[in-house]
């Protein structure tokens, strides 16, 4: 018979006589080795023997001491490198009693291209690795868009692709509706259009008083010379950009560049509040809910939001906090080799900054209290759909799949996945039908694929089911027939404890009026008033959409192809100069070489390849 474990401070106390004053990181491990907390330390014996003593811990720290049967420890040089070192071992095995930021999305920028003469104005997301000025982050796609649409209006800066542009013989709608200068049929020469491209930067850089006055002399002189058209497009632009330096929002005078990060703690959940403040405008604000480990203090929370939310992003200058955090030089230490330069942290108790701080801190406590009711509600519903399906248990992780094609083309699967917190949107998926079920119209079977390859996958990375990744219940778009196709997927599997519900459209087609089946029971109906059905719906509806915007994307990306794309060492770069020389795909194939080898990059060999493409034998 084997003896229970033991656990606790005095485990943790016999690990004493083997430690040091080293810098370094420990973790903390249950019985069933699983890692409960990683924690980094300036003095590794001083931390522990703080875990050491039976007494004077939170009931957070306790419970943690009480499950811990062991420890490892990573010793390091300096106590930057264990705070780096930590983050790391936190993302990866996300420990239960440490703070987890739950957050995989990247934020936009607005990009100033510069690969074309004449600057492309877009919206960028990803590396940054095109040649060009970003400005950024914007906390989301809407900010970015409102702030291009408006930036157009007042700089007339094109922002078509540099194919679209080389292929123009006449101005398109854009030109029309004074939203473009028009430079791909030289209504504004390279030099003029330079002019603009510049006033954008330096209003993106904060310095839009000056551009606004450059704009009201020239409509000045303009009107002195009787030219009254010209006078009335540039006070068009002037409107523009008050226009747009209203819709900033906050606006602050006296701080030109900075990240305001507030939390709000209630009931154990707490929420992250980040405003973007860039070239003195606000340039939006995201909430962020993460994991508080079970009971972590706002410093904490804080201190590990920090190092977790810049792992991946570069700092402003300043960081403007709504509480301290436990090592602030360390933690502004390692925000400045991320950013390459100097960031400050500041807790404002007073002025302009400290205005800017409360604003945040109360759209944290307003997201929070929203949240938690919307919490309360979807558990209701977890429940409800529990009940109306006899299920064992409320789901915890709903996936609903639904395919996407015209008569066989681009056709594709979509993944959705909703839980108690709602919809899960960075954990949506989409697969490209690799079979020829897709090409023969065949909705079972391109159900099929996306099932096997959907549980493959789970099987083959998370077997022990310890990852929160596996479903509780899939919802099929469809009747018994697709039913009957994903059941099949799971027996040969060997996936027996996932419920299945498939949602016919019922008679008439008719919402409301649907139908849903399950294996070896009739199909059955929700009354029409009935909360769980409008649920269903929901959900339904949403993999629905994004199953068709996956379609959507597939089928423009197949418009936009060309030959070209399938010429070994014709890269993105060449493309553009071939497409940007002859005008179209079309005419590259009747090139001779000579005229191939007058494109810059194009070498004789690379000409010779491309014209024996188009004109095999």
């Amino acid at each position: 018979m084997s003896e229970t474990p033991r656990t606790g401070h005095e485990v943790i106390q016999e690990y004493l006589r083997t430690l040091d004053g080293s810098p370094g990181v420990y973790r903390m491990l249950n019985a069933a080795s699983e890692v409960l907390y990683v924690g980094k330390a300036r003095n590794l014996k001083a931390r522990v023997s703080n875990y050491a003593r039976p007494t004077g811990h939170s009931a957070r720290i306790a419970r943690m001491i009480f499950e811990t049967t062991s420890m490892m420890f990573l010793t390091t040089r300096t106590e930057l490198e264990a705070l780096l070192l930590e983050q790391n071992l936190i993302k990866q095995l996300k420990p239960r009693y440490n703070v987890l930021l739950r957050d995989d999305k990247s934020f936009p920028n607005i990009l100033i291209s510069r690969e074309h003469s004449f600057a492309q104005l877009k919206k960028h997301r990803g590396a940054k690795k095109e040649k060009g000025r970003y400005f950024g982050p914007f906390a989301s796609a809407g900010a970015v868009n409102r702030t291009l649409n408006q930036l157009q209006k007042v700089f007339l800066l094109r922002n078509c692709s540099d194919a679209m542009f080389a292929s123009r013989t006449r101005p398109c709608l854009q030109y029309q509706i004074k939203r473009c200068a028009a430079p791909c049929v030289g209504r504004v020469d390279e030099a003029a259009y330079a002019a603009l491209v510049e006033d954008a930067e330096r209003f993106l850089d904060g310095k839009s008083t000056a551009v606004q006055a450059n704009l009201a002399r020239e409509m000045g002189e303009a009107s002195e010379a009787m030219e009254f058209e010209r006078a009335a497009a540039l006070r068009d632009r002037i409107k523009a950009l008050t226009q747009v330096q209203q819709t900033q929002g906050i606006n602050p005078e006296g701080v030109a560049e900075a990240d305001v990060v507030a939390v709000h703690l209630d009931h154990g959940q707490a929420c992250v509040q980040v405003f973007f403040i860039r070239a003195n405008q606000s340039w939006g604000n995201r909430d962020f809910y993460p994991k508080t480990g079970a009971g972590a203090e706002e410093p904490e929370i804080l201190e590990a939001f920090l190092t977790q939310f810049y792992d991946d992003k570069e700092p402003p200058r300043l960081v403007l906090l709504s509480h301290p955090v436990e090592n602030p030089d360390l933690v502004a230490e390692a925000l400045s080799i991320r950013a390459g330069r100097k960031v400050e942290l500041a807790v404002p108790q007073r002025g302009e900054k400290a205005e800017l701080v409360e604003n945040a801190a109360r759209n944290a406590r307003e997201s929070l209290a929203r949240r938690m009711s919307e919490s309360a509600t979807q558990n209701k519903l977890l429940q409800g759909l529990a009940d109306a399906f006899d299920l064992d248990a409320p789901p915890n992780r709903i996936e609903v799949y639904d395919n996407a094609h015209i008569q066989g083309s681009d056709a594709v699967g979509g993944m959705i996945v909703a839980g108690a917190d709602g919809f899960l949107k960075s954990q949506y998926r989409k697969f490209n039908i690799r079979s020829e079920a897709g090409a023969n119209s065949d909705d079972f079977g391109m159900m099929r694929e996306v099932l096997t390859r959907r549980f493959e996958r789970l099987l083959k990375e998370d077997p022990d089911r310890t990852s929160g990744m596996w479903p509780d219940l899939l919802l099929i778009d469809g009747g018994a027939g697709q039913l009957s196709a994903v059941a099949g997927v799971l027996a040969e599997l060997g996936v027996e404890d996932v419920a299945l519900i498939g949602v016919a459209k019922g008679i008439d087609r008719d919402a409301g009026k649907e139908e849903f089946h399950r294996e070896g029971l009739p199909p059955m109906a929700l009354p029409r008033n009935d909360p769980v059905l409008y649920f269903v719906q929901r959900l339904r509806d949403e993999a629905h959409r994004w199953a068709n915007g996956a379609h959507r994307a597939k089928r423009a990306k197949a418009v936009s192809a060309t030959p070209l794309d399938e010429i070994p060492g014709v890269g993105a770069g060449r493309k553009r100069a071939l497409l940007a020389h002859f005008g179209s795909a079309k005419a590259v194939s009747r090139a001779g070489v000579p005229d191939l080898m007058a494109v810059e990059g194009i070498s004789q060999g690379l000409a010779e390849a491309i014209h024996g493409f188009f004109n095999p034998g």
